[in-house]
């Protein structure tokens, strides 16, 4: 049976201005349903259309035009990465976020290198979805260089780059708070300290968070 598009008319509805317009993307039909039922939840978020191919989604993105395209790395008859670059390359101002349940740090690295703003694991709380598009279309990137743990490239100097949230929550971290402590203090959710320190590990070479706070006591990154 062939694929079909679930395409929302929005022809003759007004988007508010402040609403991120979102294109999800998923070959399986009870993932987008569970998508778009996470995001209707949100009064700030508007799914603009659905897609489960590639092509379709190249499509969409042109008749629709979202802020935020919220894909499956891997979906039949297409290259996620190649398709990341795609969208990237024909609408520049498009951010694309990766929803997958592959884990695998090469495919991770892969989305990312490609143009993707954020890489999703599908074990994510489904009320953590709507904060991370917001965060997207406002231009945060949850990335990390494309390496292997602890290697740095001969032409670039060994050392974290890391922004100046990361330290932030480094040295909270280092300090002994907890991921919901500092979730509070920063006033953003327990799902986006994950992300930061995700990026914290792979940068810093390690694996967890004691290796992070020994990198920080030693290299003086911490408070």
């Amino acid at each position: 049976m062939s694929a079909t598009t679930i395409d929302v008319d929005v022809s003759d509805e007004i988007t508010p201005e402040s609403c991120t317009r979102v294109l999800i993307a998923d070959d399986h039909p009870l993932i987008l349903a569970g998508v778009r039922r996470a995001l209707d939840r949100s009064d700030d978020v508007e799914v603009v259309g659905e897609a489960t191919n590639g092509q379709q989604v190249l499509a969409m993105v042109e008749r629709r035009r979202p802020q935020v395209v919220l894909l499956d790395l891997y979906m039949p008859g297409v290259d996620g990465p190649e398709l990341i670059e795609a969208i990237g390359r024909q609408w520049p101002d498009v951010k694309t976020v990766v929803l997958s349940a592959n884990e695998d740090p090469t495919s991770i690295d892969s989305a990312l290198k490609a143009g993707a703003s954020a890489y999703i694991i599908k074990s994510v709380n489904p009320s953590d979805l709507p904060s991370v598009i917001r965060q997207v279309a406002g231009g945060a990137i949850f990335h990390a260089p494309s390496r292997p743990a602890g290697a740095a490239p001969a032409d670039e100097p060994a050392g974290p780059d890391l922004t100046a949230r990361e330290r932030t929550i480094l040295a909270a971290i280092a300090s002994g708070q907890t991921t919901a402590a500092i979730s509070r203090e920063l006033w953003v959710s327990e799902h986006t300290i994950k992300f930061h320190l995700t990026n914290i590990y792979r940068k810093l070479g390690v694996s967890n968070r004691a290796g992070a706070v020994r990198f920080a006591i030693e290299h003086g990154l911490a408070a």
